[in-house]
């Protein structure tokens, strides 16, 4: 669709697809699912002042104010991947398993230092989020960030094919989603999604040189390009693609002193920031001095000091990767770990190993929280929600005096338990 109409001669653009928060002349987008109908908001949102409402129910369909198109989802989308062209700024693409939203933060503070920069806000890092993201970009912005996550094959594609990045960044690969993706080789294969657009379009890739796995998914993008021979010189398209992409390596290095990060896993997080402000212009020291200036935010790996303990709180997402690392690198005396979710017949097989795991680290203060640890063979407590747990915490002598890892997936809801701890 031609979207000139919007884009001609504005410096930024006003989108909204929920009418509860309506910027006077926006253009609402009518999404719909499941259960919601953004079609029926349509005359609302009108009436509140969008300028434009975007809707595919031709029964929503207005003399004046609306728009109908044959999917509003796609629709978004088209204008999202068009303002970005018409902008024509560069674009970083951030994803991975783990540490995706901590290294595009930590990115975001460094470059951050001498650029006009937009990045991606909270966890809009999907099919909605990373068009409203790319529309939040105006014409002032020189630089962007665009994180983007994944739970089934295809989805980086599709995020890729609208945000069109010139740069990317995979922090790593583990078992997450299983669920969705069905093997840990699928996690690959969709990951590896921004890496063959990057080599396919000769972008820049950063990559992590101590971890064989993005190492394997660079040579497969590298090798899966469909061949055809140019028309000017006779060689293969692929492999002059191929040639044309480029490489900037990183290594895992060590957690520099001086951040309010927790744990020696965010070492990699930090050396990707340093490494990709280095090659836009940021010097080490000025990457640094920024680094130890950002305070982690959202449950995510934060150091918490109440009146009765130590904690560090990681309750935004967990998966066996992620909850590994964070167990490894834990030196504290107490473990209260909630479910990992989305790995389907895998489940008990991960949860199991967090069970072992603790047990061969001798944990002495443990509680589990989640239907699936009761399938497990455990010696240690569980419970099957959060709020029983809370409970419990209620009924018994405070903890005091403890140094407390508390991590779970975010739908098991573990910062819940904050106010007794």
């Amino acid at each position: 669709m031609d979207w000139n109409f919007l884009i001609r001669n504005n410096s930024s653009l006003s989108v909204s697809t929920d009418t509860r928060n309506l910027p006077a002349g926006c253009v609402f987008f009518a999404l719909h699912g499941e259960r919601f109908d953004g079609n029926k908001f349509a005359k609302q949102a009108l009436e509140s002042g969008a300028s434009l409402a975007v809707i595919d129910n031709p029964e929503y369909a207005l003399p004046d104010g609306t728009l109908l198109v044959p999917n509003t989802l796609l629709a978004l989308q088209d204008l999202a991947r068009a303002w970005r062209r018409e902008l024509g700024l560069p674009i970083i693409g951030i994803t991975g398993t783990n540490g995706k939203t901590t290294t595009k933060e930590l990115l975001a503070t460094v470059l951050s230092t001498q650029y006009n920069l937009h990045y991606t806000q909270g966890n809009l890092n999907n099919q909605i989020g990373v068009p409203l993201t790319l529309l939040q970009i105006t014409r002032a912005h020189e630089l962007a960030i665009v994180e983007m996550g994944a739970s089934h094959p295809g989805d980086i594609k599709e995020l890729v094919d609208i945000a069109e990045p010139n740069y990317g960044l995979i922090t790593n690969v583990g078992r997450a989603h299983l669920e969705g993706f069905g093997s840990f080789e699928g996690v690959q294969r969709t990951k590896r999604e921004l890496y063959d657009y990057l080599v396919a379009h000769q972008g820049t890739i950063f990559r992590n040189a101590d971890n064989p796995y993005l190492a394997s998914m660079h040579d497969s993008a590298l090798s899966s390009l469909p061949i055809s021979n140019s028309p000017q010189s006779g060689r293969p398209i692929a492999a002059d693609a191929a040639s044309n992409s480029r490489l900037v390596a990183y290594a895992t290095g060590t957690m520099p002193s001086g951040t309010h990060l927790v744990g020696e896993y965010n070492a990699e997080n930090v050396s990707a920031a340093i490494c990709v402000g280095e090659y836009f212009g940021v010097s080490r020291e000025q990457a640094l001095e920024a680094i130890r200036q950002y305070v982690p935010t959202n449950n995510r790996s934060q150091a918490m000091q109440t009146a009765n303990n130590q904690l560090i709180v990681d309750a935004y997402n967990a998966n066996p990767t992620s909850m590994q690392a964070a167990i490894n690198a834990f030196k504290g005396d107490t473990y209260i770990l909630g479910a990992m979710r989305e790995l389907g017949e895998y489940s008990h097989l991960e949860h199991q190993n967090i069970v072992n795991m603790l047990a061969e680290r001798k944990a002495d203060t443990v509680f589990l929280v989640g239907e699936e640890y009761l399938q497990t063979t455990s010696p240690y407590p569980v419970f099957e929600n959060v709020e029983l747990l809370h409970k419990h915490f209620e009924e018994q002598p405070p903890l005091k005096g403890k140094s407390i890892l508390l991590k779970g997936s975010r739908s098991t809801q573990m910062e819940k338990l904050l106010d007794v701890l």
